[in-house]
């Protein structure tokens, strides 16, 4: 029986920035970007994929500076197979969309609904964003017009390639926000062999959706987002139909990991066991971190709690504090107070500064006077 093998990705997003990282950390960043989606092309001479189809959002907007334009032309420009790429609410294909730029003879920009011919057989219909914001279902607009696809006369496989949330996902009305696609109906035209698969794109993670097995989404290719939103990201997919059969087999292709870490924190052996955590964490320089930290602190584990967050920060992409959910105060013992031995004006401003601890202010203010006390400035 005749089949196709394909990958689907999603969200390169090139150009994106993260406020977080550092210029060093950024350029990594944006290497390892165009680096990922080499891989693709990698990927596809690994698993015998004929072609990529990309849902949506391959920019962060349409206003790239040249440099990222270039770089990401020769990037596709090398990939072995063709690529489709599908305009998304990020890069909507506009008047001064970057998608009319020219692109090397194996990119194809999917600029409207009708149906492209990769090879007899097999057929990609695209639902394109062409403004930023659409008020209606691009997706059930794009398949509405489609007869089953005739297998018997020579048919192998219709894919269809969308981007943007589903409504069962999201569990909204489509009248709240017009553009949700019907995971129903959707599922209704993959029963009926309107189309055997629906390549999504707008989700960063990747994930399967409905009840049929051929509705995913690929998820971003490199991590773009912490893991408390983003949970299963750095991957694409490689599809085979065959038939009525489809297979979805993920593969990771991203570096990067941005981790969203949660601790309580009322103990020295408390503070080692977060500062060994992070520690143990590998490939640092490609690994961002926020970090909610909750309890209560005497002035040494704080003191040493500060100076290993201050070490590791020089080695990490990033290593912040998620400031709205921090909640960690500092309770300095009777013994830690006397064995600071201060007298005059800086004991009287340590009293004043430990009536006002829950003041972040005034906690950083104790906490630098004990560090000074400490060394005997």
């Amino acid at each position: 029986m005749a089949a196709v093998t394909f990958i689907h990705t999603s969200d390169f997003q090139l150009g994106m920035t993260r406020w977080f990282l550092s210029p060093a950390a950024q350029s990594r960043f944006d290497d390892d970007r165009e680096e990922a989606v080499a891989r693709l092309g990698e990927l596809a001479s690994e698993t015998g994929a004929e072609f990529i189809v990309v849902a949506g959002d391959v920019f962060e907007h349409n206003s790239l500076n040249k440099s990222t334009l270039l770089r990401a032309k020769e990037v596709f420009k090398n990939l072995p197979v063709p690529v489709y790429l599908l305009p998304g609410n990020h890069d909507p294909l506009v008047a001064d969309s970057i998608f009319f730029h020219s692109f090397a003879d194996n990119v194809h920009v999917i600029a409207d609904s009708e149906p492209i011919e990769v090879r007899p057989g097999v057929e990609i219909v695209g639902a394109p964003y062409l403004s930023k914001r659409a008020n209606y279902d691009l997706v059930r607009r794009a398949l509405e017009p489609l007869e089953p696809f005739d297998k018997a006369a020579g048919g192998i496989a219709r894919i269809a390639v969308g981007h943007g949330q589903v409504e069962s996902r999201a569990g909204e009305s489509a009248d709240t926000d017009a553009d949700i696609i019907d995971l129903a109906f959707v599922e209704r035209c993959l029963d009926e062999g309107i189309i055997d698969y629906l390549a999504l794109g707008d989700t960063h993670s990747t994930d399967s959706l409905g009840r049929t097995g051929k509705v995913w989404f690929s998820g971003s290719p490199e991590t773009t987002a912490f893991d408390d939103r983003e949970r299963d990201s750095g991957n694409a997919l490689v599809v085979t139909v065959e038939g009525d059969r489809v297979d979805v087999a993920k593969h990771s292709v991203g570096r990067w990991h941005f981790r969203a870490i949660d601790a309580d924190l009322n103990s020295m052996e408390e503070v080692e066991r977060f500062l060994s955590e992070l520690d143990e964490l590998p490939g640092k320089t490609r690994t961002a971190v926020k970090y909610s930290l909750r309890g209560t602190l005497g002035l040494n584990a704080q003191a040493r709690l500060e100076q290993g967050l201050a070490d590791l920060e020089e080695v990490f992409a990033s290593l912040k504090p998620r400031e709205r959910t921090m909640d960690l105060h500092l309770a300095p013992s009777e013994e830690e107070l006397g064995e600071l031995s201060l007298s005059g004006y800086a004991a009287d401003a340590l009293t004043e500064l430990l009536e006002d601890l829950d003041n972040p202010t005034a906690r950083d203010a104790a906490n630098l006077l004990f560090r000074l006390s400490a060394k005997g400035a």
